[in-house]
């Protein structure tokens, strides 16, 4: 399993690790950051394959995935 970790404060909301993601992990909050964006979150994060497609396109580097130690 892999987790996924979003800087929500860096984020600014261009979606494009949500339409890129191929297992449709991401989706958008409609809750705001500080500088009034809203940001990707996991919404299946279980689906989750460790491609790393979204870390790779995000433009500001704010995404990370990490795999769990089973």
């Amino acid at each position: 399993m892999f987790n996924i970790d979003i800087d929500k404060e860096l984020c600014k909301g261009c979606e494009l690790c949500v339409e890129l993601c191929p297992k449709k992990v991401l989706g958008m909050t409609e809750e705001l950051n500080s500088k009034g964006n809203s940001f990707s979150k996991a919404i299946a994060q279980d689906k989750c394959i460790g491609c790393m497609i979204c870390a790779l396109v995000c433009p500001d580097a704010c995404v990370s995935i990490t795999k769990e130690d089973s």
